[in-house]
């Protein structure tokens, strides 16, 4: 066998060690997405999910976005993005933090709903009928609340 042989037949016996080693070393890795939903046993059915504390003042799209949210997303995410126990998880949870959740998610999922992954209420259908504008808007009011609520 030529040197050469021998060089790419040693480069490719060191290449399957290295990722058998990998392979039996490896640690295991849980999803950042995962969670384990709380237990919401003493939350009375349909009752809020989440205590929301209230900034002082919205910025002026928050204020639309709180309204549009009244109309379009409250009868299931409850009041103030607190979740409605038996219904939808509330908004305004860590799991909804800006760099897990961004906030071209909370487009999407108005665009084309969601499977359920978080929580244990079933999918989330789509939403019609709301403008990009109205989701900003949407987006800028939960944002708010979350900041006033530890989450940023």
């Amino acid at each position: 066998m030529s040197k050469a042989g021998i060089g790419i037949a040693a480069f490719f016996l060191i290449g399957l060690g290295l990722a058998v080693t990998n392979f039996l070393t490896r640690e295991e890795v849980t999803p950042t997405h995962s969670m384990e939903p709380p237990d919401l046993s003493d939350v009375e059915q349909g009752g809020p999910i989440a205590a929301v504390a209230l900034p002082s003042e919205l910025s002026s799209e928050a204020q639309i976005g709180q309204r549009v949210f009244e109309a379009a997303c409250a009868d299931c995410h409850g009041i103030n993005a607190a979740g409605q126990n038996g219904v939808a998880p509330p908004l305004v949870h860590i799991t909804y933090e800006p760099n897990h959740h961004s906030d071209q998610s909370f487009l999407m999922a108005v665009r084309n709903g969601v499977r359920s992954h978080h929580w244990n209420f079933g999918n989330m259908p789509t939403i019609d009928g709301l403008t990009n504008g109205d989701v900003r808007a949407i987006i800028q009011y939960i944002r708010e609340l979350q900041r006033e609520n530890g989450i940023s």
